[in-house]
């Protein structure tokens, strides 16, 4: 028997909810099209839905992975990241041609990353990857997690990248003294010891490391002036110290 009122909180809840429509399961088109949040209430809203719905969000790049199949484009690189390399294609859109593919999301960890590898990176059947990850594994984006969690998740893409006969090139994690989305975090420290963690297991396995931390950072372990926004996400002037960088781990990758 139904208890009166007991369904009311439910409807209550989907009537407040904006994705409450939305496709679940199994379907032949999970990718819905909302419009972009206009408050900082709705893009919570956004990301707790994006954590529960599609952690990976493999939607972000769907279509464009679509695109790139479709038209048969050779790809040299995929930039797998989070926002320092989603951001980057916006500082420096030239560079990303010739075969050099952008996918980096916004506030991404190291797992959601794991998730969309096949669809961003395997599917996409490049000569390389460049790996660039755990800035917000170490800010916590997606809760708590260990250093060997951290490192295991960036070994299994490594792996996965060297089955498929795919190139690898581990980024140094960028300097950061502080992030303003987590202010309590002191993460100089840990991005030290990650990257050391990243160097030696490159030379392990025959990858190419990219230093971009040595070039960025400043005295105090965070950026040098001019070189970031906030602390975190790169300046144009920023990008363009990076880029030679890029550019000299792939020649030594790729050999062109």
């Amino acid at each position: 028997m139904t208890v009166a009122g007991r369904s009311a909180p439910t409807q209550t809840a989907a009537m407040s909810d904006p994705y409450a429509a939305d496709r679940v399961g199994i379907v032949a088109d999970p990718c819905p099209i909302h419009p972009k949040p206009a408050t900082g209430l709705a893009w919570e809203t956004w990301r707790l839905h994006m954590l529960t719905r599609d952690f990976g969000q493999l939607c972000r790049y769907a279509a464009q992975n679509a695109e790139l199949a479709a038209t048969g484009a050779r790809v040299r690189v995929v930039f797998m990241g989070d926002s320092i390399t989603d951001n980057w294609i916006d500082a420096d859109a030239a560079l990303f041609t010739n075969g050099l593919v952008d996918r980096g999301i916004g506030g991404q960890t190291t797992p959601q990353m794991l998730v969309r590898f096949r669809a961003d990176v395997l599917a996409l059947h490049p000569q390389a990857v460049h790996i660039m990850a755990g800035t917000n594994d170490i800010a916590g984006n997606t809760g708590a997690a260990t250093m060997a969690t951290v490192q295991g998740n960036i070994a299994t893409m490594t792996d996965l990248a060297r089955a498929h006969g795919i190139k690898v090139i581990l980024a140094s994690i960028p300097p950061a003294a502080a992030f303003p989305w987590s202010p309590k975090m002191k993460p100089a420290p840990q991005i030290i010891a990650l990257n050391a963690w990243l160097r030696g297991y490159a030379a392990r396995n025959g990858f190419t490391y990219v230093d971009y931390h040595a070039t960025l950072a400043g005295p105090d372990g965070g950026m040098k002036p001019g070189y970031a926004s906030d602390g975190v996400h790169p300046t144009p002037q920023g990008y363009a110290a990076m880029k030679p960088l890029a550019l000299a781990a792939i020649t030594n990758t790729l050999g062109r």
